[in-house]
């Protein structure tokens, strides 16, 4: 059986090698090789433009909306927070209309971080842009700091991965309304939604932490089980 082809989003960077220093398309290798690992073929996404998205629908089996920087207040009618790092409006424009696209075709859509957030902005959702000064604390946006989740056991999250999941996902933003038909089906014991799913959707999950870094991962097998 031939492996699905999966897209993976990417950067506009600048990166060096040799003594060249240009504008590339990057993306951590840990997305590549979870797919790689769970069965699947990886294809790194350029955020070039809107043209393309129609063929990467019906061409891909699967698509991955990584994490990266902050979306942009703009995306969904909010306003600027200068504490908030400069964003990728290019990207933004990209995802958010490949994540539509996907969630209209029934493509399957493992959102990461950044890309959970795109999935509830391009479902008309809100984020919080600045979460620490909504909780009066830090505590999400500390580094390497594991904490529990409650996950839906009757969702496709919980499914993959239990009732708990211990989990390490630094973030200064956060889900506050859901997009439209999304559903919230993991929680941090203050109610900070760490995981949502398109509702009716093959298999439409966005978590906030970072799957593809773990070598065991049940998320990543789940998501290319049904992209197969």
């Amino acid at each position: 059986m031939s492996r699905p082809l999966i897209g993976i989003t990417a950067y506009f960077e600048a990166a060096r090698w040799g003594d060249w220093v240009r504008e590339a398309v990057l993306s951590p290798p840990s997305y590549a090789k979870a797919v790689d690992r769970a069965g699947g073929a990886p294809v790194v996404l350029p955020p070039l433009g809107l043209h393309a998205i129609d063929d990467y629908v019906r061409g891909l089996h699967g698509v991955v909306l990584a994490g990266g920087v902050e979306v942009e207040a703009s995306a969904y009618n909010g306003e600027h927070d200068d504490r908030v790092p400069e964003g990728q409006p290019h990207r933004d424009r990209f995802e958010l209309a490949l994540a539509r696209a996907a969630v209209k075709a029934d493509v399957p859509i493992l959102a990461i971080a950044r890309g959970m957030h795109v999935l509830n902005v391009a479902q008309g959702g809100t984020l919080i842009p600045w979460l620490p000064e909504v909780l009066g604390n830090h505590r999400h946006a500390e580094p390497g700091t594991p904490h529990t989740l409650q996950v839906s056991v009757s969702s496709k999250l919980g499914k993959a991965v239990g009732e708990q999941v211990e989990v390490v996902t630094p973030h200064h933003q956060s889900v506050r309304r859901l997009g439209t038909g999304l559903l919230a089906v993991a929680w941090a014991d203050d109610q900070i939604v760490e995981g949502i799913e398109v509702q009716g959707h093959r298999f439409g999950v966005g978590v906030q932490w970072h799957p593809e870094r773990d070598v065991e991962d049940r998320l990543f097998d789940a998501f290319m089980e049904a992209a197969r």
